[in-house]
């Protein structure tokens, strides 16, 4: 897929990728995915100090490197659509920049359940729209999202936590349904501002899209797997 001069996506993409209403909504996304990587990678580097010990620190700090070194990938596949890749972040800043302000934590625990739970959230959307999309696109999306060492190293550390004090599974519990509400709210008021979004799941050229049936069928399994981390993590109550 190549783009020309002018900033139209040339004539060997994909029908869907000359439907400008769809080449909208994927430039979107993939800002939206690209700016939740970069807090991703500020909110990790943060955590590392709250960490109890320099092998934890490193973990961590290795995690935000990872999740950084994702950006440059989304940036460039912008860039081929024809657009620039900061503004095609600037509508999500606000959105994304409050969830954070809104699930600060307070200890070593709650940032490791928020780098885990929080961004798995975020993640699952993400791959469950990476289906309506070109194969291109597509891809670059699913590769985005591998995990970036966060879940075993999570699960290890909570766990070990609860089991030293079983008390913590209870707030940690709370924290987790906190968090998927908060993600829940700045989602709907994302989808509610961005029509190119919304719209992209309603199909259109060369491409299926979801009836309402198909939406709310999408986001039970979006809060099954929230489910399934937290009995993972041991706080299934």
């Amino acid at each position: 897929m190549t783009a020309s001069t002018d900033g139209q996506v040339g004539d060997d993409a994909p029908l869907a990728l000359q439907d400008p209403d769809y080449r909208e909504a994927v430039i979107d996304l993939l800002g939206a995915i690209a700016y939740g990587e970069i807090s991703a990678f500020e909110r990790l580097a943060e955590d590392a100090k709250l960490a109890p010990s320099l092998e934890d620190k490193v973990a961590v700090a290795s995690m935000a490197a990872r999740e950084f070194g994702k950006v440059a990938g989304i940036h460039a596949r912008i860039a081929e659509l024809g657009a620039d890749p900061f503004a095609a972040m600037a509508p999500f800043r606000g959105a994304i920049d409050r969830f954070h302000e809104h699930t600060a934590p307070s200890d070593w625990y709650e940032g490791l359940i928020k780098a885990y739970v929080g961004d798995a959230l975020a993640d699952d959307f993400y791959r469950e729209i990476a289906a309506y999309l070109d194969a291109t696109t597509r891809d670059l999306v699913v590769s985005s999202l591998e995990d970036s060492g966060h879940a075993a190293f999570v699960v290890d550390r909570v766990r070990a936590g609860i089991g030293a004090d079983p008390r913590l599974g209870g707030r940690l519990a709370l924290w987790g349904r906190r968090l998927m509400g908060e993600a829940l709210t700045q989602a709907q008021r994302v989808a509610a501002e961005r029509d190119a979004l919304t719209a992209l799941l309603a199909g259109g050229i060369d491409r299926p899209g979801l009836d309402l049936a198909a939406i709310g069928r999408m986001f039970a399994r979006i809060t099954e797997r929230h489910a399934e981390r937290m009995a993972e993590l041991g706080l299934a109550h």
